[in-house]
Order: structure tokens, then C-alpha cells, then sequence
């Protein structure tokens, strides 16, 4: 966003995209075109001191903490694997909600397995949270990092389990696929760049406050 002196807010496609709308609203803000069918990836809004940057959710905290965007929403999952490093996290804003949980296939004993310190290989895009989790209890794991479909990495012996984000179960389900352990809670967090807080304070200070009026509890 070379050359814009405005706010630039960098969010992702899809459900955070949707449910921000409402807070968007609320701080008079109305983007110009829907991501999901345009293929622009910086979108104006009715405000010309405002604008939209439609980025990858995991890439989300990376544009804020160089300052390439000003403010971002993005999930507690891709936070805590980012490091948050920079950012200021003023809001949880209580959408995209799911949780963060470890599943297996139907029929694997994941109790006796924790019981007795067997070594798991567990399959997940989420390496720091899944590490922190099995440390905590003790267990060993072999981590094994995949990028998408992790349902199909217990039912081809690729791994023992999955630490995945899951919302309704349905997946899992389709799967054969059951959820046997939940790791933590996870919504989207407003961030806010550092340097831009205090350079853009006038700016940012009513947005953030318009968000924080709107937030359901």
C-alpha cells in the first residue's frame, strides 16, 4: 500500500471476510466489491481513507507486523503459530468461532495410548500448538506437517491422529473420524500494527472502538 495514507486492513475470504461485514458496518465502513467474486486483491471501500487487502488467513499477521497493512483480523490459531510478534491484539472479536482439537480414527484407542506414553505421529498444519499440547501432557509425537485434507492422514496410516480446527464435526464424521481430545478455543483477534498505532492513532482509534462497540459476546 505504498503511497496511502489512509487505513489498510488486510482480512482473509470466506468466513471472516462474511462475518466481519457487521463490524465493518459498524465503523461506517462498506467495501466496494466481494472477494469471493472479484479477483481483486485490494478493494476500496466507500471511504477513500480505507482499504481492504484480501490476503491468505495464515498470511494475515505477517502484513501487519511489517506494516503493509495497519489493522488485520485473523484467527487465535494463526496467531499463536505466527508468534504475534509486533502486533497489538485489543479485540476478540467472537467470530469464526471453532475449536482446536485432536481426532483419530474410529476403533484407536487414543486413551490407552496416552496412558501407557505411547509414541503417536500426529498430523497437523498447526506444529506449534500440537507441540505445546503433547509436551504438556507428557506424550511423545512425531509431528508430521501437512497442508490440507488432514482427515486422510489416520485413514492411510500416514499419522495416529490429527490436531485440525473443527466447527461442526461433519468432516469428521464423513470421515470416520472422531474427536477424542479439545485443545483450546479459537476465534478471530483484531491486530493492530505497533508503529501505526501511534502514527495513525486519529485514524485507527474509531475504528477499533466502532469494533469493540459491535462485538456479540
Amino acid at each position: 500500500m505504498a503511497g496511502f495514507d489512509g487505513i489498510t486492513l488486510a482480512l482473509s475470504k470466506g468466513r471472516i471476510f462474511e462475518e466481519t461485514l457487521p463490524l465493518l458496518a459498524a465503523a461506517g465502513i462498506t467495501p466496494t466489491d466481494d472477494p469471493d467474486k472479484s479477483r481483486k486483491l485490494i478493494i476500496d471501500t466507500n471511504r477513500a481513507d480505507v482499504r481492504l487487502l484480501v490476503v491468505r488467513a495464515s498470511d494475515t499477521p505477517t502484513y501487519v507486523q511489517y506494516g503493509a497493512a495497519d489493522l488485520g483480523i485473523a484467527g487465535k490459531d494463526v496467531l499463536i503459530e505466527h508468534g504475534g510478534a509486533d502486533l497489538y491484539q485489543p479485540l476478540d472479536l467472537n467470530i469464526a468461532r471453532c475449536r482446536m482439537c485432536v481426532a483419530t480414527r474410529q476403533g484407536f484407542d487414543y486413551a490407552a495410548a496416552v496412558r501407557r506414553g505411547a509414541r503417536i505421529r500426529v498430523a497437523t498444519k498447526y506444529i506449534d500448538i500440537a507441540r505445546e499440547h503433547f509436551a504438556g501432557k507428557g506424550m511423545h509425537v512425531d509431528l508430521i506437517k501437512l497442508y490440507g485434507s488432514m482427515e486422510l492422514a489416520p485413514l492411510v496410516g500416514l499419522a495416529d491422529a490429527i490436531v485440525d480446527l473443527v466447527s461442526s464435526g461433519g468432516t469428521l464424521r464423513a470421515n470416520n473420524l472422531v474427536e477424542v481430545e479439545e485443545i483450546c478455543d479459537i476465534s478471530s483477534r483484531l491486530i493492530v500494527n505497533q508503529a501505526a498505532l501511534k502514527m495513525k492513532h486519529a485514524l485507527l482509534q474509531p475504528v477499533i472502538e466502532a469494533f469493540a462497540g459491535a462485538v456479540k459476546p
